[in-house]
């Protein structure tokens, strides 16, 4: 049986450094450097939307049911502006989450952390319309959103990191560049009616 797929407000990374050897040279730093075809940064993460609907649905006892909040989580996705691509330098690596994974942190221009506010109430607004009361208690205790931290850290993550240390690790500053916004899995979005 084939997971279901997680969905995330995403850019994709299109250039790190002055090419593929600079990329290459953070394995000194990263196990089980990632292929970086597949690199993105994360801006917003909704997570399987079965289980969002899930979430919604039992938070609210009911009251709003999976299949009105799915259609309406695809309707406010879909109507998302999309992020113009951009770029920004990075100099370090950060360990994130329990310390499994080693990201470059990005220092983003402005209006991506003005984009990445507005998701977030964006996403405020749509659980309103949903019926969740205590709005931002939901955002930090739903499973499938995942919200660990209060505030973003702009990053984008490339492997494991090799030291145990959960200090950043300062490398050589590198241009990360970013294409537009898109939908993580958005081709599994069930069609808007």
């Amino acid at each position: 049986m084939q997971a279901l797929p997680r969905i995330t407000v995403e850019v994709p990374v299109v250039g790190v450094g002055a090419g593929p050897a600079d990329y290459e040279d953070l394995a000194q730093y990263v196990d089980a450097l990632r292929r970086p075809q597949g690199l993105h940064m994360t801006l917003l993460h909704i997570g399987i939307l079965e289980d969002f609907a899930r979430d919604v649905s039992e938070w609210t006892k009911g009251f709003t049911g999976t299949a009105s909040a799915i259609r309406e989580t695809v309707r406010w996705l879909r109507a998302l502006p999309v992020l113009d691509g951009f770029s920004g330098p990075s100099d370090r690596l950060i360990v994130l989450g329990g310390g499994g994974i080693s990201g470059l942190e990005v220092n983003v221009p402005q209006q991506v952390h003005d984009y990445q506010v507005s998701l977030v109430e964006g996403l405020r607004g749509l659980l309103d319309g949903l019926f969740v009361d205590n709005v931002d208690d939901f955002i930090l205790s739903s499973p499938a959103l995942g919200f660990r931290y209060p505030h973003w850290v702009p990053h984008v993550a490339v492997g494991r990191p090799k030291a145990r240390s959960r200090q950043p690790v300062e490398i050589p500053t590198m241009t990360v560049t970013f294409g537009e916004s898109r939908i993580r899995n958005g081709q599994f979005l069930p069609a808007a009616d």
